[in-house]
């Protein structure tokens, strides 16, 4: 790459930086005890810990866990029609994207701790590789949930044993 190009890729680069800065100092001002829990995830940084920060808004719109699975699109909506299950279309993306996306990233990330490793093989020989992602995210939203709403840290033992 030429000379000009190498100094454009860093003044963007640094602009970046500036950026996530600017932004981690918004989410300290916002909910500090709340951005820094979230931080204690496994696998959560900065950047998953402020989206699931702002994209929740205030825990407190959710009156039950489920309310809240179901904003963040960890589990499928109920398709139902005169009172019967029904099996087909529409219906599937009630919820919020960048929320689901957050958390599925930070399920994927927690596996590099080799205890949620451990439990991520018992659930992919159970359920399969696929299905297991998605155990986990939901069992990490729900976990998310309770934090928030009964302001507690992460416990690695209690999310392990539930």
């Amino acid at each position: 790459a030429s000379p000009t190009a190498r100094r454009a890729e860093a003044a963007t680069l640094a602009g970046e930086g500036q950026c996530e800065l600017h932004l981690e100092g918004a989410a300290k001002d916002h909910d500090p005890e709340n951005f820094y829990r979230l931080r204690g995830i496994p696998g959560v940084g900065k950047v998953l810990a402020m989206t699931i920060l702002y994209e929740v808004n205030t825990i407190d719109r959710f009156n039950r866990v489920q309310d809240f699975a179901s904003y963040a699109r960890l589990i499928r909506p109920a398709k139902e029609s005169a009172g019967k299950k029904t099996g087909g279309g529409g219906g599937g993306k009630i919820g919020n994207p960048n929320l689901k996306w957050a958390i599925s990233e930070a399920a994927v990330l927690m596996l590099r701790n080799e205890k949620i490793a451990k439990l991520m093989d018992r659930l992919r020989r159970k359920h399969g590789k696929g299905k297991a992602l998605g155990v986990l995210s939901h069992k990490l939203g729900r976990t998310i949930y309770f934090m928030l709403k009964r302001q507690k840290s992460f416990d690695l033992e209690r999310f392990l044993a539930a």
